[in-house]
């Protein structure tokens, strides 16, 4: 039995079953949970004729994950992995290093059926959406790799593959496990869901009561234009996600970020940004410019940086408070979805 993603109550009750004492799943679970140790013989405070127990029957991320491939960029700055689960489906996981610690970009889905037009995740569609221990396993796999460092993750982006929103009980239950104080004690202001205006999941994030940062994938205020970048306006337009997005900043406190990826000539005049600061100027908000990290399938370019200062100097004209995206991991495909479509043709 696999007992990696158990609570400690769950797992308590599998090693009293066995004939255990109770208090060994309280030992395990912070060897896993707190020092990232997936090896039953490495549990030095358990008893070896224990440890053999365990090992006889729990299994610890029983290639539920495999590291496929890792790439870390030249600054040494960003990592990307790609994953392999247990039934052979691939996700990425981005890990990054910043001057306030380790953040993580996690998956939700193994790709994704949104199919928006600049993005590589959704180019071989959705398979199936990750579990709970899929998620968690992108944690603390990276929790393992920093471990020598003394280090671990802090902060949580659920804005890999996938919509999380079509993900919510397991994607909320990791952020959960992971806010809990047995396992990883992150807060819940670490911790960032990023969707393309999923109402009905950012409604239900609202009625959690969770202080969780909402990011919201925009990228353009001109309705036909977003609709062509992301076939989800259709269901639901960007002013009724932005109306629910503004109930969720009022409700938690917290305000919403949203992303704004830029497209050479399609969304980044200076009439775009004028448009972008009539909806959001008197919002909880702030805007997120990306950049646009090119995808070969898709054709789109990165604006020059001229432009791209252009656009930024017109939201903050407009009293409209915006910062331009870092560009990280150029060098080793980033963006969500790139590396993982590269493995895909090649199988």
């Amino acid at each position: 039995m696999d007992i990696f993603g158990l609570s400690i109550g769950e797992l308590q009750k599998e090693v009293e079953a066995m004939g255990l004492p109770g208090y060994r799943a309280k030992q395990v679970f912070q060897w896993i949970y707190q020092k990232a140790v997936f090896d039953f013989a490495l549990m030095s405070n358990i008893s070896k004729e224990d440890r053999s127990k365990l090992k006889g029957s729990f299994t610890i991320l029983p290639a539920v994950v495999k590291v496929l491939k890792k790439l870390d960029s030249k600054d040494g700055i960003t990592s990307k992995l790609l994953l392999e689960l247990q039934d052979g489906a691939t996700v990425e996981t981005v890990l990054m290093n910043h001057d306030y610690g380790y953040s993580i970009c996690v998956s939700s889905q193994v790709g994704c059926d949104m199919h928006c037009a600049f993005c590589a995740s959704g180019l071989q569609g959705c398979a199936r959406s990750l579990t709970k221990a899929e998620i968690l396993a992108q944690v603390y796999l990276c929790n393992g790799l920093l471990r020598q460092a003394g280090a671990r993750v802090s902060r949580i982006v659920v804005m890999g593959s996938g919509e999380p929103m079509l993900n919510f009980d397991n994607v909320f239950g990791a952020l959960e496990f992971l806010h809990s104080g047995e396992a990883l004690n992150m807060s819940y202001r670490n911790m960032t869901v990023s969707t393309c205006g999923i109402i009905p999941g950012i409604n239900r994030m609202k009625e959690l009561a969770r202080p969780i940062s909402l990011a919201v994938s925009l990228h353009s205020v001109r309705d036909e234009l977003r609709t062509e970048l992301m076939p989800v306006n259709r269901a639901y337009p960007f002013v009724r996600v932005i109306g629910a997005a503004e109930d969720y900043a009022l409700a938690s406190g917290r305000e919403v970020t949203y992303e704004y990826i830029l497209l050479k000539n399609i969304n980044d005049s200076v009439e775009d940004a004028k448009l972008l600061a009539n909806f959001l100027k008197f919002k909880h908000a702030s805007i997120n410019l990306i950049p646009a990290n090119p995808v070969s399938e898709k054709g789109w370019q990165r604006p020059d940086d001229r432009r791209i200062d252009r656009f930024l100097e017109e939201l903050n004209r407009q009293h409209v408070n915006a910062t331009v995206r870092k560009e990280m991991g150029g060098d080793i495909n980033a963006a969500c979805g790139q590396l993982r479509n590269q493995f895909m043709k090649k199988k």
